[in-house]
């Protein structure tokens, strides 16, 4: 293994084929290892704050409300309110008197200028180390006001970005049960895990609008507080981005009895299996929903293969590194990419667990380096060592491509190009095609033909 790896992460990196799986992962990042993973507050912010109607305002240094919408692709289809980011912007009076006088008074200020549906306050470090009473505070400011003040226990130290998940998750889940489910069809779901990037939940209920499935709420793409407060009268959570919403699927299920499956909107099988998932479970309510959706899929593929055969004839060979947030993305991503001819040599993820890690090796191929919670000079070192013609990351990941002179896929919450649903895949074969085949990368010194003539003498030599 190469030196770049520091002993302490080497445990945390699998070739498949060269040992036996063994993974240690959903751990604290190394100290000084520059890990690539974001902290607690920055999870629980990517659960939340794509719910339009609600007030959201960090309780914490200024510096930590950087972290806004307008750096994520999710998008709203009526209120804009989560597209402005409010802090207490603490200071050092307050790390010494306390923070609360301040945090009341901007909520009373905030709620009475933008009259929100409900109000989510994010704990940050700093608020966690002085102590202060946010759950006293919102308690007080909600009755007062008159609409739901929730406390977000995502101090940054708590752990990983999986812990601000969680934090998310229970504040969003003092909501759910307060709505009426008046009306609610016995064929309804919801949509748990999807963020509504560049109008992908739109793409979905489309598909379920065509199968007779009525949508409760988005969870929290394009979400709404009144849809979160009924949407335990739904029959279904489908759960998608696993890490984020899983959490809330099962408190669902263990105090409402509302089942979950887990299916992935991306790529083309996984698209279609998650749509005939739906269809079997409410099969028995109507049995026609089978005929409905396998025409809906056929309606689809038939416009979609022979697009994907064309970029297909460029791509063939073509190898893969990708490094995203949640692994249920990198599954899909594989079989994505076998339709294209394209080989994943690398993959990895900030907050994949051991079993997720286990069936990424079961569907990768032999030789395949896997990580978690990588940092940049283990991800430079994997993308020189494999060669690879595209990375597909987040923001960022981006610059480590580009100083290597690859290929580049933004495939993170920034991205402004819809990549779920058949229409998706179109538009990610696209994407790849246009990364790839760019002429720019003839001209980078890795592609020179100096460095080829190198490497073809290095490969004779031995």
């Amino acid at each position: 293994m190469n030196q770049t790896i520091l002993d302490e992460r080497k445990s945390q990196v699998h070739r498949i084929g060269e040992e036996p799986f063994a993974m240690a992962c959903n751990r604290p990042s190394l100290a000084g290892a520059v890990s690539q993973r974001a902290c607690v507050f920055c999870g629980s912010r990517v659960v939340l704050y794509p719910i339009a109607d609600a007030l959201h305002l960090v309780h914490g240094p200024i510096g930590c409300a950087t972290y806004t919408w307008d750096i994520r692709g999710a998008i709203s289809s009526g209120p804009q309110l989560h597209r402005l980011s409010f802090s207490t912007d603490l200071q050092e009076m307050d790390v010494i008197f306390g923070g609360e006088k301040k945090l009341e008074a901007s909520l009373r200020e905030l709620i009475q200028l933008h009259s929100p549906k409900a109000a989510f306050v994010y704990s940050t470090c700093i608020v966690g180390l002085i102590g202060d009473d946010m759950e006293a505070v919102c308690r007080r400011v909600s009755a007062d006001t008159g609409i739901p003040v929730l406390p977000v226990m995502s101090e940054g130290f708590k752990g990983n970005k999986r812990e601000g998940y969680t934090a998310a998750c229970k504040a969003m889940f003092r909501l759910v049960g307060t709505g009426d489910t008046a009306g609610i069809s016995p064929m309804s779901v919801n949509i748990l895990g999807d963020f509504n990037l560049a109008g992908e939940t739109w793409i979905v209920r489309e598909y379920f609008r065509k199968m007779g499935v009525e949508v409760v709420a988005n969870v929290t793409g394009d979400g709404r507080v009144d849809d979160i407060r009924r949407c335990h009268g739904a029959a279904l959570n489908l759960v998608q981005c696993s890490g984020a919403t899983m959490e809330l699927a099962k408190m669902m299920q263990e105090k409402y009895g509302t089942p979950f499956h887990r299916v992935s909107y991306l790529g083309v099988e996984d698209m279609a299996e998650s749509l005939y998932k739906v269809a079997d479970f409410f099969a028995g309510h109507d049995p026609s929903i089978k005929s409905r959706t396998v025409e809906l899929v056929r309606a689809e593929l038939s416009d979609l293969m022979p697009k994907l055969a064309e970029l297909r004839t460029d791509l063939e060979g073509k190898k893969v590194a990708m490094y995203v947030g949640g692994s249920f993305k990198a599954f899909s991503l594989i079989k994505a990419f076998r339709h294209l001819g394209m080989r994943v040599v690398v993959v990895g993820s900030q907050t994949g667990t051991e079993e997720d890690y286990k069936e990424l090796a079961e569907i990768s191929d032999p030789g395949t380096i896997i990580v978690d919670d990588a940092n940049p000079l283990e991800l430079a070192q994997f993308i020189k060592e494999k060669d690879v013609d595209v990375f597909v990351g987040g923001v960022k990941e981006r610059p480590i491509a580009y100083k290597l002179g690859v290929g580049f896929c933004d495939h993170n919450h920034e991205r402004k190009i819809a990549l779920e649903g058949f229409v998706g895949m179109y538009n990610f074969a696209r994407e790849i095609h246009a990364s790839v085949m760019s002429p720019v990368w003839r001209f980078m010194p890795r592609r020179s033909p100096a460095r080829a003539a190198c490497a073809a003498k290095e490969a004779v030599n031995g």
